[in-house]
């Protein structure tokens, strides 16, 4: 078994989880309503696809075998029982360097609410506890306003531009690199989250 997975991780009505291959109906659905709002930031490939494209059972068991390799940690976001998204913890490195990488997306219809900035802080926790991990950093596209938004309200630093960082719908595109250590939170980024929302604060 790999260090800190499976797990399920839950803050209210917001719960991470492992991806499962009954989740194949509401992700598509999912993933189909919300095209024009995701394929603008989605990830592709800089060399032709060729082939038939996996299957989503393919797709699980590709994540799960990266989970358990444990160099993943692939997360579905639920809100209050319902499939909204999906947060991913990748390049997870050891060695000097004790980091990772989150990414996220989640339906159109939650953003805002307040559903990514907890998932994203309940993994980071995670990295940070049972991963023992030292820093994690978020890469965004800066004309991806939505999810800076996320990485303002949980307090990441920013790191600067990476110019051709990530292959995007056709093209190497620039991305913001955003980073906490566990110097940063000393007392968890979700309890930080929290105390920020509070009345007042």
């Amino acid at each position: 078994m790999a260090r800190g997975w499976p797990v399920a991780l839950s803050d209210g009505d917001v719960r991470l989880r492992p991806l499962r291959r009954s989740d194949e109906a509401a992700w598509m659905r999912l993933r189909a309503v919300n095209a024009a709002w995701l394929q603008p930031w989605d990830a592709t490939s800089p060399e032709p696809v060729t082939g038939r494209r996996p299957t989503f059972s393919q797709f699980v068991r590709s994540l799960d075998k990266q989970a358990r390799s444990g160099t993943s940690l692939p997360f579905a976001i639920d809100l209050a029982g319902e499939l909204v998204g999906q947060l991913t913890v990748s390049g997870i490195t050891y060695g000097s360097l004790y980091s990772a990488s989150i990414g996220y997306w989640v339906s159109q219809h939650v953003a805002g609410r307040g559903v990514t900035p907890t998932a994203v802080a309940l993994a980071t926790d995670h990295c940070f506890t049972a991963l023992g991990l030292h820093r994690v950093e978020v890469n965004i596209r800066p004309e991806n306003r939505p999810s800076l938004r996320v990485v303002e309200k949980l307090g990441f630093r920013d790191e600067g531009l990476r110019e051709r960082y990530l292959h995007i719908q056709g093209a190497w595109c620039d991305h913001r690199t955003f980073a906490l250590t566990t110097e940063d939170v000393p007392r968890g980024l979700l309890a930080r989250w929290h105390a920020a929302r509070a009345p007042g604060a």
